[in-house]
């Protein structure tokens, strides 16, 4: 039956560039997958930027296509030939500027950059509406600022996602979830806000550009729209074998916040979700406005253009992944050879004997700076007092109570100050693959009743390949959320966590210390320097 589906090409393929690991998933067109792709890979830290290279980029996809075509050639003896439709998601924001030739001017620029405070400030003024660091406009008008010479020569500025989708169809085009990563979104008309558009364009008219701002950001599509189609060149890309055929259709590109929504089914109105790995970051879908505007809280949409709060962490569990591979490296050095799956395992379930509040242990995970915190540069960091309980459980549960520490900082005044209604809460990504662990403690993050479903460790390639089929089959579904709720999570078995007021209020504690030791973290970057 597989089989069937798979040479007839009644398939969805999601492929999605992470911050560690580019995944490809495909799907039959229920979302039961059919085989995963993997190619693992990390940033670099050059000259002061974090990036990725385009030939790791181009390398990467291709690596992880591969993975998967062969995995269905072993599993269905089928060659991966064609597909009902391919969507690409990826880490959002960030910023990639290319010339009139297609080359790019400046190293790509990642979400993970901080370095955009003096335009991310100016455009928040201008705008009356938060801009975050790691947004594509940041980047872009931090570049100005400087005076960087590329700018002028400047022929399409985007996203990952969106530069591999031209890469793929030779359409400049990106999903209106990932567009909301680049410049603000009016939800009404489904495009960037004409008004800030203008604001934008009249700030940077004595620079004397051939080019204004609608000029290089590629188009808006939202969730179900044709996004082109796979051309000859974009199959070669894809697979330099030349198994695979053009003609396949393609839908809008999106970030990794929109396909988490999906992932969880958290695209109705008060309903949200948290992604938990590299980053953290919480999803709120509103029913109506903020009071004020908030430095901490992103504004985003959904798939389909529904206006969400976003609470994003830069730093997630990269510190947390750190200390477990120190402890398998020790291990090995005293002769055992441990699974990483059953060390992660171990030492994750052992972290629910720990204290309430880790036993007055704190640690910040910062490889980079926090907006949430307020710190353009991060080092990790682990301190405590001479007579805090130190064991291995609390040390555990302390990193992973810090790796949503900043995000629980964020959903904190979307709850409490803005008083937003919550009606579920979905959490998805590297955290929850333990079952139990990461859940219990979001659930006393958030004081609410957490869900996990079984999907919840493929998240966002997942999430994307359900994109990719809804395209295929909006006509007989209608709604994005009706096709969730009918197709996809029909039926779907979810476990659901309610919070336990012990850990609630131990996690109020930690925070609170947390909050008082960012002043330390602070004078740790100012001190610790390369």
């Amino acid at each position: 039956m597989s089989a069937d589906l798979i040479k007839s090409g009644k398939t969805a393929l999601g492929i999605e560039f992470g911050s560690t690991r580019i995944k490809a998933v495909l799907i039959d067109l229920d979302g039961n997958v059919l085989g995963i792709g993997i190619h693992d890979w990390e940033n670099s830290l050059v000259n002061g930027v974090w990036t990725y290279s385009l030939e790791e980029i181009h390398a990467g996809i291709r690596d992880a296509y591969a993975d998967l075509a062969k995995q269905i050639e072993s599993k269905y003896s089928v060659k991966l030939e064609t597909i009902g439709a391919i969507g690409i998601s990826a880490m959002m924001h960030g910023y990639l500027a290319f010339n009139k030739a297609g080359e790019l001017l400046t190293p790509f620029q990642t979400w993970r950059n901080s370095n955009t405070g003096a335009a991310a400030d100016k455009l928040t003024e201008l705008f009356d509406f938060n801009i975050p660091l790691r947004w594509t406009i940041s980047h872009l008008y931090q570049r100005i600022l400087d005076n960087e010479p590329h700018v002028k020569d400047v022929d399409f500025v985007t996203t990952l996602d969106s530069y591999i989708h031209f890469m793929l169809t030779g359409e400049k085009i990106t999903g209106i979830g990932d567009a909301a990563g680049i410049f603000p979104i009016d939800s009404e008309k489904l495009d960037y806000d004409q008004r800030m558009v203008d604001a934008f364009d009249n700030l940077i008219a004595d620079k004397g550009f051939s080019w204004k701002l609608r000029d290089v950001l590629p188009k808006v599509l939202v969730a179900g729209d044709d996004a082109g189609k796979l051309t000859e060149a974009g199959a070669l890309f894809l697979d330099p074998t030349g198994t695979l055929k053009p003609g396949i259709p393609m839908c809008p590109s999106e970030g990794d916040a929109g396909t988490g929504m999906v992932a969880t089914s958290a695209v109705r109105v008060t309903t949200g979700n948290v992604s938990a790995g590299t980053s953290t970051f919480a999803m709120l879908v509103l029913e109506k406005s903020l009071k004020k505007l908030h430095r901490e809280i992103d504004m985003v949409t959904t798939p389909t253009g529904y206006p969400v709060a976003m609470s994003h962490a830069n730093n997630g569990t990269s510190d947390l992944n750190a200390w477990v591979n120190l402890f398998s490296e020790f291990g090995k050095l005293m002769g055992n050879d441990h699974d990483m799956g059953d060390i992660f395992y171990k030492l994750y379930t052992n972290s629910l004997t720990g204290d309430a509040d880790c036993g007055g242990l704190l640690s910040y995970g910062y490889y980079s700076g926090e907006g949430i915190t307020g710190l353009n540069e991060g080092r990790p960091l682990f301190v405590h007092l001479p007579d805090s309980n130190f064991t291995l459980a609390n040390f555990m549960r302390s990193h992973l109570y810090s790796s949503i520490g900043a995000v629980k900082m964020g959903l904190d005044i979307l709850l409490k100050e803005e008083g937003a209604k919550c009606t579920k809460i979905t959490g998805h990504g590297g955290l929850f693959k333990t079952k139990g662990v990461g859940q219990r403690y979001l659930a006393a993050a958030v004081n609410t009743p957490v869900t996990v479903m079984a999907t919840a460790s493929e998240g966002g390639p997942w999430g994307m390949a359900v994109l990719a089929a809804y395209m295929l089959r909006k006509n007989e579904t209608g709604s994005l959320e009706q096709f969730l709720d009918d197709v996809i999570f029909k039926g779907m078995e979810g476990e659901t966590m309610a919070p336990d007021p012990k850990d609630v209020e131990g996690f109020e504690k930690y925070v609170e210390r947390y909050k008082e030791g960012i002043a330390i973290e602070a004078q740790a970057v100012k001190s610790l320097n390369n």
